[in-house]
């Protein structure tokens, strides 16, 4: 293998490539809010964009957290061997990895308005502000929330060149979502976090972690349900609801005994469910 190709493979490592769940649970509401928001198909323009300044912007994120993680990632076993923890890539190469990544993502959004640009400056904070919220905040999954639900607003900014209060309606469901899908991944690696002082929702909600989750999940649901009621999608958004729903009762059945092997499962299938109240949108607007 030449050293050309093998710094590719560390470099799709860096950006979890092959696990493109990651940027998956990103891009399904970003897009549902992008249907909605153009009352459905919002031409091939935007959704080239928003598709593609996802996955950049989340393999951007991948580096950030990383650098920002080497030290507490050496004590887990999941992530010891990243190549940044591992010092297959140097914190310099990460970075600069990650910064043309969020150019590109960001040439794209040159090409939409002001305020999708404006709010992609507020994005990137966030992004950036995450990966240090575990050493202080409780609920650090909180903040990852508000990061992976800016795709929202800036959706409706892109299309509307404004953001209603029903893209803040959806965007507080999808922050119910990522308390969800996140807190699942913290239970994965809580008995570790625990040892090297990280803080996490599962570690902060103890035994209290499997009933909130299904909270959060419900809130999700209930929020994106009730907020497209004016819509009016049909009988084919409430058959995903009631497929989304029927998901959650599995991913119960999946953490309820707390194994690692059950609630990292239960987080890596969770775009399917993202994906199905997606799928309930488009059908909805292609049916009215």
């Amino acid at each position: 293998m030449s050293f050309l190709q093998k710094k590719l493979g560390l470099y799709l490592d860096l950006i979890r490539w092959s696990r493109p769940a990651g940027w998956l649970l990103l891009l399904w509401p970003t897009l549902g809010a992008l249907w909605v928001a153009a009352g459905g198909f919002p031409g091939w323009h935007l959704l080239s964009v928003f598709v593609l300044g996802t996955i950049l912007m989340r393999s951007a994120g991948c580096c950030i957290n990383d650098v920002a993680d080497r030290e507490f990632d050496k004590h887990v076993k999941r992530t010891a061997q990243r190549p940044v923890t591992s010092g297959a890539v140097s914190v310099k190469e990460a970075l600069g990895v990650g910064a043309v990544l969020a150019l590109l993502s960001f040439a794209l959004v040159l090409t939409t308005n002001r305020l999708t640009v404006a709010l992609s400056f507020a994005a990137l904070a966030v992004t950036l502000i995450y990966p240090y919220a575990k050493r202080w905040v409780s609920m650090p999954q909180a903040v990852l929330g508000l990061a992976f639900g800016m795709g929202i607003p800036m959706a409706f900014a892109a299309v509307q060149g404004a953001v209603p209060p029903l893209a803040w309606l959806l965007f507080l469901g999808n922050l119910c979502w990522v308390l969800a899908y996140d807190t699942e991944y913290a239970m994965v690696d809580r008995d570790d976090d625990l040892k090297i002082g990280m803080k996490t929702s599962a570690i902060t909600l103890g035994r209290w972690d499997v009933s909130a989750v299904l909270l959060f999940y419900l809130m999700y649901i209930g929020f994106w349900a009730l907020a497209l009621i004016p819509y009016a999608l049909g009988a084919i958004y409430l058959v995903a609801i009631g497929v989304a729903l029927a998901q959650v009762a599995w991913h119960y059945t999946l953490i309820r005994q707390r194994t690692r092997e059950g609630c990292f499962k239960a987080f890596r299938l969770n775009h399917w469910l993202g994906f199905t109240v997606f799928a309930g949108v488009v059908l909805g607007f292609a049916s009215t």
